[in-house]
């Protein structure tokens, strides 16, 4: 299974949708896609089951039953798929096509791919490329630094 998190943003990103359904389409993408998809939950499809906004306890459940996780350049969303070691594909919104109010997502992408940990997509034309690579990606293991962030602040209290 695929799941698609387009995030929590008022506006529309049809233009990652209408990438998935092409790789639907042409049979790139055969198995079921599921999508947390926000205010772009109005997209037509009869091939993709789309939410507008999930609970948490769904999210959990889809983000460890999918085998793919395609998600918008947000930091919360990629985190998330990494934590829970999926693979993930990351496609920015960007304001160009009133999708953000500015292309801060393409940074965040390029770091992330820059350390080996997900499939950048900055051409939606390639997203069947992408899909193909995701079959032999193995992403960096993620290791978060909130424990280490934690002793420094903790650290910098005693110090006070």
């Amino acid at each position: 299974m695929i799941f698609v998190t387009l995030g929590t943003q008022d506006r529309k990103f049809y233009r990652l949708l209408e990438s998935i359904q092409k790789q639907i389409d042409n049979k790139t993408i055969k198995e079921e896609v599921i999508v947390q998809a926000g205010c772009s939950s109005d997209f037509k499809t009869k091939d993709m089951k789309i939410f507008d906004l999930i609970s948490m306890d769904e999210f959990d459940k889809y983000i460890k039953k999918c085998n793919i996780l395609i998600t918008h350049g947000g930091v919360g969303s990629i985190i998330t798929g990494l934590k829970n070691k999926k693979i993930v594909i990351a496609a920015p919104r960007l304001k160009e096509y009133g999708e953000h109010q500015n292309n801060h997502q393409l940074q965040i992408i390029e770091n992330f791919a820059k350390e080996g940990y997900i499939i950048p997509l900055d051409d939606f034309d390639k997203l069947g490329n992408k899909i193909k690579e995701a079959k032999k990606f193995k992403p960096k293991e993620f290791k978060s630094n909130t424990e280490k962030f934690v002793k420094l602040i903790e650290k910098e209290i005693d110090n006070y």
